[in-house]
């Protein structure tokens, strides 16, 4: 072989299919998580950037630059792999910008998963010890192909099971005799299904303008409380608790509808119609749907509560524009903070900024009043302040007791009164203190149902109807609408026809479960939830939480 031969033969030989080398670690740890459940893999993207990095060059110049270009998409890929939504989203939120760099730590902390770091530590050092006596690309590539073929079968990834993989005797309670195990919706029948919902919904409205003044005047107080759900109080063993043993009723299967404060707010101002997409919330709205301005036309002297400033993201505007309410009302001078929030403001303690209004509300003649109390106390990355003025981290259980405490001791004090009272405590949402393969512990991106359903419990207070020994449930699928159902009967309630238990409560208003923050959706079909993580995006089921 001649010296002029030996370049074309280095050229030819560079040409060859040389492999992925190290970016078979991060295929193969796709597949593995995906696996576990941990990431949405999807494959074509996926089969065209291996492709991508698969493709022989003979000169190493254009392999260096097709590394350089591939970090990047290769970074973009697996964060699109991940339940995460859009990182644009998180950029169009201005609030995010305004975290105290302690809650930005505290976030940081919750992204490290120490499990998956230590899976990736063993996933390296196996993969360093085997690139030299195995061509893994060979097992990367037969991966992927073999996850493609999955398509055309019943495959399901780790804690996903289909109807098809039950076994007999669960499958059998899951489906009605004679009828085979029904398929995964696609998505097309969940759009459909959730244009079907909002069109149904849009035509549902509770008419307060036939109520004739009631026979006696009461007050109506509507407390909105940020991040309790029920899956909470079960984390931190507060489900049953002195305040929910007080009230008249409770809602076990209430939605609020939305993750996130000011929708949730917005939401339950509009209670008096059917629920909404949450677009619709910041477009105009029938007049009938303003619960605050239906109630100011049936004699009610409206009120606006905060234990907080209400400035975060700017709450109380947005609440203020969106659901027809008068300025906020209460003077916190000689208050001291009791927590201090997420973004360094103050909260101030429910006990005192209720016990103050109320005082204020005894020296007035009005006869009713209806008033919205919003509280921050147990939002993430609050923190306690401590006798010297200093902070410290709070933990969930430990603000959720007091709260309760606060709230049962209000709750006393309005008994004592000898006033007639209807008390509405509505969580916004809740606060995801578990957490789940889609998110963090905290983050409420995605409106899942452990954060939606949120215990919804009403109590009156010297109304003329039969005391309970314990509270009545109300198991149906519930939303807002039911609770203007509520206030409904309760002012129609005349002399002709008094309270019971029968005629309020009945057939209230049933609601399917959708839930909706800006562009991520969850519902349920079929019994089971499913997710759309970005407008006109591929419906999935829901994954399920860790084992």
């Amino acid at each position: 072989m001649s010296n002029y031969e030996l370049p074309a033969v280095a050229a030819q030989s560079e040409s060859k299919w040389t492999g992925l080398g190290l970016w078979n670690l991060y295929f193969l740890l796709k597949l593995v998580l995906y696996w576990l459940g941990y990431l949405n893999l999807q494959l074509l993207p996926n089969l065209a950037f291996a492709a991508f990095l698969l493709f022989p060059l003979g000169w190493r110049p254009l392999r260096i630059l097709r590394t350089l270009i591939a970090i990047p998409i290769g970074v973009a890929l697996f964060y699109q792999d991940t339940w995460f939504p859009p990182f644009s989203r998180l950029l169009e939120q201005p609030g995010v910008l305004d975290f105290s760099w302690m809650y930005m730590l505290e976030l940081l902390e919750r992204f490290i998963n120490w499990q998956l770091s230590a899976l990736i530590l063993v996933m390296l050092v196996v993969y360093l010890y085997l690139q030299h006596w195995v061509r893994l690309t060979t097992f990367t590539v037969l991966g992927l192909g073999w996850l493609s073929l999955q398509q055309f079968t019943d495959f399901t990834p780790f804690n996903q099971p289909v109807l098809a993989q039950i076994p007999g005797a669960e499958l059998a309670a899951l489906t009605q005799p004679g009828q085979a195990p029904r398929a995964e919706p696609d998505t097309p029948t969940l759009n459909s299904y959730l244009q079907d919902f909002y069109n149904r919904e849009a035509e549902r409205f509770i008419d307060f303008s036939e109520v004739a003044t009631p026979a006696e005047p009461f007050d109506l107080l509507l407390l909105n409380v940020c991040s309790l759900a029920w899956d909470d109080l079960s984390a931190v063993g507060l489900k049953e608790n002195r305040l929910f043993e007080q009230m008249d009723v409770i809602f076990d299967n209430f939605n609020s509808a939305t993750a996130y404060s000011g929708p949730a707010a917005i939401r339950l101002l509009r209670a008096g119609c059917g629920q909404s997409s949450h677009e619709r919330l910041y477009a105009s709205t029938p007049e009938q749907c303003f619960l605050m301005d239906q109630l100011r036309q049936l004699g009610f002297n409206n009120n606006v509560l905060l234990n907080h400033n209400g400035q975060f993201d700017n709450f109380i505007g947005d609440v203020r524009a969106q659901g027809n309410l008068p300025e906020p009302q209460l003077d916190t001078a000689g208050m001291q903070r009791a927590v201090v929030s997420f973004d360094s403001s103050p909260i101030w303690r429910d006990r005192e900024v209720l016990a103050r209004w109320w005082q204020q509300r005894e020296n007035r003649a009005d006869e009713s009043v209806a008033l919205f109390y919003n509280t921050t106390t147990l939002h993430d990355g609050n923190r306690m302040v401590l006798p010297n003025g200093s902070t410290r981290r709070a933990d969930y259980q430990e603000l959720a007791n007091t709260l309760v405490n606060d709230l049962a001791a209000f709750i006393q004090q309005l008994e004592r009164s000898g006033r007639r009272i209807v008390v509405m405590i509505v969580p916004e949402h809740g606060a995801n203190l578990h957490g789940d393969r889609m998110q963090i512990s905290g983050m409420r991106e995605i409106p899942s149902q452990a954060i939606t359903h949120v215990p919804v419990a009403i109590k009156f207070i010297g109304m003329d109807i039969e005391a309970r020994n314990q509270p009545a449930r109300i198991g149906g699928q519930s939303s807002y609408l039911a609770l203007a159902e509520i206030i409904h009967r309760l002012h129609a309630a005349g002399p002709d026809s008094p309270l019971a238990w029968d005629s309020l409560l009945a057939d209230l208003p049933e609601t399917p479960w959708v839930a909706e923050n800006s562009g991520t959706v969850v519902l349920e079909y079929d019994g089971k939830p499913y997710v759309r993580i970005k407008e006109n995006g591929t419906w999935l089921p829901y994954p399920a939480r860790f084992p």
